[in-house]
């Protein structure tokens, strides 16, 4: 890969040669179309169209992974041959345009004839492309530093304000979250501006529970509002946090899209928290949508500051492998020499005994590990929880069994028993 084009790769599907639907799929994103046009010279082909880098055939399946009206006009039959794919696109033919981006890596890819199945894999961006782009505004670093987390994984927990509780209910979970001695909170991601708790009101009622706490004991909880809408209601619910002392907000990222994202990130240096709800219906199937190294490839692009990657022996249907690999994409450096880490956050069924995993598959505890009921259900107590688990990292940092660090630390002990018979 050069500095004047980037890669994207695929996983593909076609009763076709795959190197000739290769070269269908580079024109069709590029310059080319079906047939040649009016102006389309050698000259302008050499500049702008994308080119086959690789052509990996891999195993053939005795049935369609998808259906497909237009091999079936031509009567076009298996065996359906799959293999892996690179192409190689102009930087030049995007420019720093995310919403452009997105659509010559994928775009009308997943409706071309040729194919049964059709996944975006992996993005691979030259420096020079990556710095039009803009960095994380906290990332890593800066989440530490407005919590005051120099080391260790960051504790957090979700309110859940859509069951029904007003902005005074919420304040008062809130000012017991952060007794219990939680690094963030965040709201639920389904909850944003209900008319029981309206943002108006929501926000200047925990921000001083939080303030409250932090004059008390020094302590500065990050809470991530909820603050998903259209563009202009999210930047002004934004300057609203920030006006009341907060730190960070929440956007459900697929259902604002890239440019309300981008607007965003313009509008505020408050850490933004990137939740990726509605993922699974572009994950899922095997040979059908995008995989998570390009989707947080192309968020990244966007500014965000946290990315969700669900958890280890969670209530998803995500792999633990795949869990793993994407926190790991989180952590990776987009292109050589410049940071753009961001902070990958862990839910779904976490406690204290899940904290050994996830040391074990990614060795570091650059990340936010969430916990709902490992942290409210625990026997002792919120406060309780959230020392388990803080009990739990440690020993795991240490090279100590969770056993034996239970047999010194009673709320461990106590999660393990409770929590791991409801696992087992």
């Amino acid at each position: 890969m050069t500095s004047d084009r980037f890669e994207a790769t695929y996983l593909i599907e076609t009763p076709l040669d795959p190197a000739k639907v290769a070269e269908v799929m580079a024109g069709e994103q590029s310059s080319g179309t079906f047939t040649r046009v009016a102006g389309e010279t050698d000259e302008l082909r050499s500049r702008t169209r994308a080119v086959v880098t690789k052509v990996e055939a891999l195993d053939t399946a005795d049935t369609p992974s998808l259906p497909n009206a237009w091999l079936a006009k031509k009567g076009i039959s298996g065996p359906w041959r799959r293999a892996r794919i690179a192409i190689s696109f102009p930087v030049d033919n995007v420019g720093a345009n995310l919403a452009t981006l997105a659509s010559i890596v994928a775009g009308n890819l997943y409706d071309l004839g040729e194919v049964t199945g059709l996944r975006l894999d992996t993005i691979t961006l030259p420096a020079s492309f990556r710095s039009r782009f803009p960095l994380p505004t906290q990332g890593i670093a800066g989440t530490r530093k407005l919590t005051g987390v120099a080391s260790g994984p960051l504790v957090g927990s979700i309110i859940k304000p859509n069951v029904g509780l007003s902005p005074s209910e919420t304040a008062a979970l809130v000012a017991k979250l952060c007794e219990a001695g939680l690094d963030f909170i965040k709201d639920d991601e389904i909850s944003a501006d209900p008319v029981h708790a309206p943002l108006a009101q929501r926000v200047p009622a925990v921000m001083e529970v939080v303030r409250r706490h932090k004059d008390r004991t020094g302590k500065a909880v990050m809470v991530a509002f909820n603050i998903t809408d259209e563009t202009d209601a999210m930047k002004r619910h934004a300057d609203l946090v920030a006006r009341e002392g907060g730190t960070c907000v929440m956007a459900s990222l697929n259902w604002c899209g890239f440019s309300a994202i981008e607007t965003l990130r313009r509008a505020t240096d408050l850490a933004l928290h990137g939740h990726r709800n509605g993922f699974g219906a572009l994950s899922r199937h095997p040979l059908l949508g995008i995989s998570f190294q390009a989707y947080q490839t192309l968020w990244r692009l966007a500014g965000i500051d946290h990315m969700h990657v669900h958890g280890l022996q969670g209530k998803f249907a995500q792999e633990d492998a795949e869990v793993v690999s994407s926190a790991r994409d989180c952590v990776t450096p987009l292109s050589a020499g410049i940071d753009d880490r961001v902070l990958p956050a862990f839910s779904s069924g976490q406690w204290a005994g899940t904290a050994q995993p996830t040391w074990d598959a990614i060795g570091h505890d650059d990340l936010l590990f969430m916990a709902g009921g490992g942290i409210l259900a625990h026997p002792g107590g919120p406060a309780a929880g959230v020392a388990s688990i803080r009990q739990a990292w440690a020993a795991v940092a240490d090279g100590t069994s969770l056993d034996a660090a239970a047999r010194s630390h009673a709320e461990l002990r106590q999660a393990l028993d409770f929590f791991g018979k409801a696992a087992g």
